[in-house]
């Protein structure tokens, strides 16, 4: 099947959609050309007419006062007047019954009544005979039937000027309207082009947007498929490709991971037999310096063991927060429920911890966020002073709803803010070193909110630790 690019598929659709607009453009330029023509032959018909007909009625005057003349001074420069009259009049009478056809039954009556007139001038026609009238020839009569036949000739000059004038507007109307109907066609078919084109081009533009963001949240499970043209689907199947990469490159991290972990414990748990071995006396009574660097060494081991440990948990952590049992939740219930799991270790401190506010349901893992909430307050529980307050706040911004956790501990640093949720970073603040903790809870909570779509960073604050987690609500 044939899948042209993405730049020969933009250009095909501007062609088109261009060739459509210019074709509309074009018929309107043709038509508006047409009646202008139009208009042209009819307004010079209109004038050709008119001067017809009034020359007509000039020579007409003419050939009446010749005849009149002639009749009574009989002079024959008199009657070749009249003659010449006569011919000009004949022929303005010609064009205009070219012009206007309709006009030949008064054309004919008229030259029955100069047919009479020249009778009675005496002298027979040069050009085709005129058809006698019953009429007495030279007879006043017949002299105002000529002036009463030219003004029906101008009257139905006029009549025919102004029907060719509605003509021309009734033609204008039809084709305004008949343009219109093509601009609005061409601009339909344009549209309807460019939405085609749109949906081909950001359809899979959508698709490999998606994709890249599953990439940079670790969801490597579904396949990435791309449509559309040829080099948008070639990008499509290089970023399966990373998928792919991406996957093997997690499971040996894993693999890897694992296998570490599993070669340090094993030698670090006979060394912590050891140490008990000598602890205990087992080989030898101990001197107080020896006493102390067994001791040394015993909380060494304890601890190394302890960041084994919460290595292993942080990257079972990194797994479960990419499977998600999305419901509608309610948060304040659910605060509740943490901060009475986190009784004894308040208790044992003597910290209070206040819950003020309201939130509309989110869609959560319950589950997930309860362990996000809950490594949140055992970090500012751990940093807090003995017999000091914490604070939970919850609020809604638009379509986010807020969680706000304060303390009144050692704080952070302005320039730590962001990387106080990197793993095993625990602040430069001296308070901050000496608190018992391994620098992965905050790294957990972010891991946990991230796959929720929110977001969680600290705050500048005077005194204390201002963290706040963002989450959008359930519509």
């Amino acid at each position: 099947m044939l899948r042209p690019s993405f730049s020969l598929t933009l250009l095909a659709s501007f062609l088109l959609i261009a060739g459509v607009l210019g074709a509309a453009a074009a018929s309107g330029w043709m038509a508006l050309e047409q009646f202008a023509r139009e208009g042209r032959e009819r307004s010079t018909a209109a004038i050709a007419l008119n001067a017809s007909v009034q020359q007509l009625a000039e020579r007409s005057v003419d050939l009446e006062r010749s005849a009149r003349q002639y009749l009574v001074l009989e002079d024959e420069a008199i009657r070749e007047r009249f003659f010449a009259a006569r011919d000009e009049a004949l022929r303005a009478l010609a064009r205009i019954e070219q012009l206007d056809p309709a006009l030949a039954p008064l054309a004919d009556t008229w030259r029955q009544h100069a047919g009479n007139i020249v009778l009675a001038v005496g002298r027979e026609l040069a050009g085709p005979p005129l058809p006698a009238a019953t009429a007495s020839p030279g007879s006043a009569e017949t002299l105002l039937a000529l002036s009463g036949i030219n003004e029906q000739l101008a009257a139905e000059a006029r009549a025919h000027v102004a029907r060719d004038e509605r003509a021309l507007l009734d033609t204008l109307d039809a084709r305004r309207k008949e343009l219109t109907a093509q601009i609005l066609g061409a601009v339909a078919i344009a549209i309807a082009l460019a939405a085609l084109t749109g949906w081909w081009l950001l359809r899979p533009l959508r698709r490999i947007e998606k994709a890249i963001a599953a990439l940079g949240d670790s969801q490597l499970t579904q396949v990435i498929e791309v449509d559309g043209p040829a080099d948008l689907r070639r990008v499509g199947q290089q970023l399966d490709w990373l998928r792919l990469r991406l996957t093997e490159l997690e499971a040996h991290r894993n693999r890897v991971l694992r296998h570490v972990s599993h070669e340090l414990k094993t030698p670090l748990a006979s060394l912590r037999e050891g140490v008990s071995l000598l602890a205990d006396g087992v080989l030898g009574r101990l001197t107080p310096e020896q006493r102390e660097v067994s001791a040394i060494l015993e909380h060494n081991t304890r601890a190394l063991q302890e960041r084994i440990e919460q290595l292993l948990h942080y990257n079972a952590t990194q797994f479960d927060a990419r499977r998600l049992e999305l419901r509608a939740t309610a948060l304040l219930p659910l605060v509740r429920e943490t901060v009475a799991e986190l009784q004894l270790q308040t208790q044992a401190r003597g910290i209070r911890i206040d819950i003020d506010g309201e939130a509309p349901l989110v869609q959560a893992d319950a589950g997930k966020l309860r362990i996000a909430l809950s490594n949140l307050l055992a970090n500012a529980i751990g940093f807090s002073p003995a017999g000091d307050r914490i604070r939970i706040e919850l609020a809604r911004d638009g379509e986010t709803v807020l969680i706000d956790c304060i303390d009144s501990g050692p704080g952070i640093a302005t320039a730590e803010l962001e990387r106080i949720f990197e793993p095993f970073f625990q602040g430069s603040q001296p308070d901050q070193r000496s608190a018992k903790g391994s620098g992965l809870g905050l790294a957990i909570v972010r891991e946990f909110i991230a796959a929720h779509g929110g977001k969680v960073f600290a705050l500048p604050a005077e005194r204390g630790a201002h963290f706040r987690i963002e989450l959008p609500h359930a519509t």
